[in-house]
């Protein structure tokens, strides 16, 4: 039987193509589904969202919680670097700093050590032993008066004094000596480390 449709396509019948085969547990067309061609709201099955998978309990207990990773440890980093200049301003005034420091050091020491010595006789002692040794007629020897507190400190003081002036100059030298050195042979190799 031809229709005025299959005269127009050359008079063959014309049959509805085939579907395509469904997958597995795919949900088979129901009987209120709409056709292709209409109108109106469709509806779009999605599959169910996996379950999510519990840890199996030990054989004895309750379910332990899965196990931390420690952080990876950091490589040591490692620098090897050369001190090829050093700066002989600020060698002066470091070595001069240092050097005063030293200087009030040894005259607090000198003072606090000749206040020990008074205090424990040792002045006493020593004139005593003096006195046997030169005999009586040396008119008793006093070290007090020869080494008095006044110029035990105002010796120490000169010393210190003297230092400062001396370890500076020689510190601002050996920078000096240190570059020049250092120029001819690449300086001193210093190879820093992370701790």
């Amino acid at each position: 039987m031809s229709t005025p449709e299959n005269e127009a396509r050359g008079g063959y019948p014309v049959t509805p193509p085939a579907r395509p085969p469904q997958r597995p547990g795919a949900a088979a067309p129901s009987a209120n589904s709409q056709p292709r061609g209409s109108q109106g709201p469709t509806t779009t099955q999605q599959r169910p969202a996996p379950r999510p998978t519990q840890p199996r309990a030990p054989l004895g207990g309750a379910p332990t919680q899965g196990l931390v990773r420690p952080a990876p440890k950091a490589k040591q980093r490692r620098a090897r670097l050369l001190v090829s200049k050093v700066d002989p301003w600020s060698v002066l005034k470091m070595s001069f700093l240092l050097s005063v420091a030293l200087g009030i050091v040894t005259v607090v020491a000198s003072i606090v050590l000749w206040m020990v010595l008074d205090v424990t006789g040792i002045f006493d002692k020593i004139n005593g032993l003096l006195g046997e040794v030169a005999g009586s007629e040396s008119g008793g020897f006093d070290l007090k008066k020869i080494a008095s507190l006044g110029q035990v400190a105002s010796f120490a003081t000169i010393i210190a004094v003297v230092n400062v002036v001396l370890l500076t100059a020689l510190s601002m030298l050996t920078a000096v000596l240190y570059n020049i050195s250092a120029a001819l042979v690449g300086g001193i190799g210093v190879t820093l480390t992370d701790d």
